[in-house]
């Protein structure tokens, strides 16, 4: 398929024009799905807006699902990146206290990619199989996060012993996507969205802390923000 050219588009290798058009077409399938949804976002519109002929995108992806999927993937991978920065070593209440507080940045800081992630992320529960074996698996991945940061927290002795390690992490991940779906409704409400991630480091400590922790509470919290 046939790409625009440039001096400068003629100096880049073939890997990297392709990587270029496909981060060039998954901005603007990320914008589209923003403005108007998943179902009235096409192929051919995404190709052409992004400066390339009609029939790129569907040559690239080979359907909308496979772009979806792309988009899903891409996106899960950023976040992957940002948790890893922010976590670390850490282990147990430490570790989820920062991957929360990672979580919060990342819908703050990119929320055009994080919004059109979590869309598709509940259209998910449609009929496309593709799509929802992606979302599945990226799902599965962050419950495991969850539990190893717990076991870790009980090896190191700061978490309770006698937690039931799987259950406060399907809680955990169950009340992260209830968060996002609140700030997919109400995204102007900052402060709002950061209260409900500090809540949830509440829950956490309540559930997973020693009796002596739990009972002095957490200290560091999210800086103030001011609603616009």
């Amino acid at each position: 398929m046939a790409e625009h050219s440039t001096p400068e588009a003629t100096r880049r290798t073939q890997k990297e024009r392709t990587a270029l058009s496909d981060e060039r077409m998954l901005a603007v399938a990320i914008t589209l799905i923003c403005e108007r949804g998943t179902a009235a976002t096409t192929l051919k519109e995404i190709g052409e807006l992004a400066g390339y002929s009609r029939g790129l995108a569907g040559y690239r992806f080979k359907t909308k699902a496979g772009l979806l999927s792309c988009i899903v993937k891409a996106v899960g991978e950023e976040w992957l990146g940002e948790l890893r920065k922010a976590v670390q070593d850490k282990n147990g209440l430490a570790a989820i206290c920062a991957g929360t507080d990672a979580h919060y940045r990342f819908v703050r800081d990119a929320a055009e990619r994080i919004r059109a992630f979590y869309v598709l992320w509940f259209d998910s529960i449609g009929p496309d199989a593709e799509l929802k074996k992606v979302i599945a698996a990226i799902h599965e991945r962050r419950r495991r996060d969850v539990e190893r940061w717990i076991r870790g927290g009980i090896a190191e002795g700061t978490v309770r012993p006698d937690v039931n390690v799987r259950s406060v992490a399907e809680q955990f991940c169950a009340a992260i996507i209830g968060i996002v779906y609140q700030w997919l409704v109400t995204p102007e409400a900052h402060k709002h969205i950061r209260d409900l991630h500090e809540g949830l480091k509440d829950q956490m400590t309540r559930a997973l802390a020693l009796p002596e922790t739990a009972a002095t509470g957490r200290k560091r919290k999210l800086p103030e923000e001011v609603e616009p």
